[in-house]
């Protein structure tokens, strides 16, 4: 059976793909399975550096599969069990100190919306198009889509995405806040976003992620105590204390000059 997400490593960056393009990429009960086990495995291994979100087909992802709930006979306990792993696997990625970076290359849906602000930066093409779709089913938001949307965009323009049927364009989403960026090719442009973090300090930019993601669920005192143990445990490292000598000898060099 073909893998639903696929996983390939270059280096220092790990790529997950999503692999359903006949069902859009939705994420099925075996794929969320998964998404949760890829997760840890990745965020564990200390060998990996940045993440590489992308899908396979022409959309990214249209969320929970809806299809397979319909014709599997499961219950809302079922569909409770699966959305708890795939709510585990995003959580270990936006807690982790790897940044994340997704590669869009169309459509996005209900639960993708959440899956896809699971990275940190995020490339999108201009055919791109983004959709709530959840009452229309009679469902509600899942898959951290409560949390990560109005955390982007705002909360005024979330309740409008998921309380009318309305799809926005890439431009727009760009606009909101969506999405990083706009490329002719995401999957390109993506990977020189992954390569600038893995050719630099990596494990600055790491940090910086989780401080970001941590800080927005904790007291601002909290943030601050964790802001100061970080930069003191980075100085003290071999990486930055070459960086911190150069930057301060070509600020005296500029300084004489």
């Amino acid at each position: 059976m073909t893998d639903s997400i696929l996983y390939t490593r270059d280096g220092a960056l790990a790529r997950l793909t999503f692999n359903r393009p006949a069902s859009l990429n939705a994420m099925g009960f075996e794929m969320g399975k998964r998404w949760r086990d890829l997760a840890h495995e990745i965020t564990a291994d200390d060998t990996v550096g940045a993440v590489l979100l992308d899908a396979a087909g022409p959309a990214f992802c249209a969320g929970g599969d809806v299809v397979e709930m319909a014709t599997s006979g499961a219950a809302g306990a079922d569909v409770t069990a699966a959305a708890h792993r795939i709510h585990d696997g995003i959580r270990t990625f936006i807690e982790s100190d790897k940044p994340v970076v997704a590669a869009v290359q169309g459509p996005v849906a209900g639960g993708g919306l959440g899956l896809m602000l699971t990275a940190d930066y995020i490339v999108a093409a201009e055919r791109a198009k983004f959709v709530s779709k959840y009452a229309n089913i009679g469902l509600t938001p899942d898959l951290g889509v409560s949390t990560l949307l109005p955390a982007a965009i705002g909360q005024t323009r979330a309740l409008r995405l998921l309380l009318q049927d309305e799809t926005i364009d890439a431009q727009t989403a760009l606009d909101w806040g969506l999405v990083t960026e706009l490329a002719d090719d995401p999957a390109a442009r993506a990977a020189e976003v992954a390569g600038f973090w893995l050719e630099n300090a990596t494990a600055a930019f790491g940090q910086a992620k989780r401080l970001i993601r941590a800080g927005a669920r904790r007291a601002f005192a909290e943030n601050l105590d964790d802001e100061a143990r970080t930069i003191g445990a980075r100085f003290d490292t071999p990486e930055s204390k070459a960086r911190v000598a150069a930057f301060a000898a070509a600020s005296r060099r500029s300084t004489k000059e």
